[in-house]
């Protein structure tokens, strides 16, 4: 059964990879800033896990609709996912330059955040209209107190935090400056394997029946 993953993450892309699934990927033509505009427009602000939810929905359906459309032949998954991470009620983006990311990381040390991560998988059919499960999944995260600003600028020379949600990741160079992880632990690096596989199985598919690279 394939696999197309609707997202250009390399983090999502390596999880799968680990897991033993190795996708086809799509880049999803989503305005991600215009459709919350839109969305808030009208509902007001929309709450972390409604947010990453909304946009793992919109990924995942703009990319089953190109696929059913450009592959009629496609039998299998498209997966979609959206992450975000909120420290006491602050929603903490990819701080994109080194002065953001090293104020973040001195905030950050010593504290617990939450990572929501929203997920949506649609099943994908020949002759049939695609049909989707969606679900969030959420890890609290606890940094390091002792974590030292020569730490954190290493850290940010690395570049490696300046485009990760949160400014940080937990199966890299930042995993050492993290001391606990609540929650399923692959939500933190992109996604949550185990929610993935109750959503197939909600789809009638079985997890091992994605494996293609054992």
């Amino acid at each position: 059964m394939r696999v197309c993953l609707a997202s250009t993450s390399p983090a999502r892309l390596m999880l799968l990879r680990q897991a033993g699934i190795e996708p086809e990927t799509r880049a999803p033509e989503v305005d991600e800033e215009a459709v919350i505009a839109e969305v808030e427009a009208t509902s007001g602000r929309l709450a972390p896990d409604a947010h990453v939810l909304l946009l793992a929905r919109r990924k995942a359906a703009d990319v089953a609709q190109r696929v059913t459309a450009d592959d009629p032949g496609f039998d299998g998954l498209v997966i979609g996912g959206d992450s975000m991470f909120e420290l006491d009620g602050e929603i903490l983006g990819k701080p994109y330059t080194a002065d953001a990311a090293t104020a973040r990381w001195r905030s950050m040390r010593g504290r617990t955040g939450v990572l929501h991560s929203g997920h949506s998988v649609f099943r994908v059919a020949p002759g049939a209209a695609p049909v989707e499960a969606h679900a969030v999944a959420e890890a609290s995260v606890t940094f390091a107190a002792d974590v030292t600003d020569a730490e954190i600028a290493a850290y940010v020379a690395t570049g490696e935090p300046l485009l990760v949600a949160g400014a940080f990741t937990v199966d890299s160079l930042g995993g050492a400056f993290i001391e606990r992880v609540d929650g399923d632990p692959s939500t933190v690096v992109g996604m949550s394997l185990s929610t993935l596989r109750r959503l197939a199985r909600e789809l009638g598919v079985e997890w091992t029946a994605l494996w293609n690279r054992v």
